[in-house]
């Protein structure tokens, strides 16, 4: 025999509460430790006066990205 418990005018089996507190704990601490899916970086727009500029900034920042990372 199952013991039952009153729950919001309901009787629940006692083996239906520990599967929901298990199936909390678990997905909780999964969802926890699992952390952001993507993270995405966003630049600020380029206000540049003609394409020229805005090419010449694009190719800047790219060279820098480059440089950072050959120094880790």
């Amino acid at each position: 025999m199952v013991a039952m418990y009153q729950i919001f005018g309901r009787q629940v089996g006692s083996h239906y509460l520990a599967m929901g507190v298990l199936g909390a704990l678990f997905g909780g601490t999964y969802m926890a430790f699992s952390g952001p899916s993507k993270k995405t970086v966003q630049t600020p727009p380029i206000n540049a006066s003609s394409p020229d500029e805005a090419d010449f900034i694009q190719n800047f920042l790219k060279q820098a990205d480059a440089d950072e990372k050959a120094k880790h």
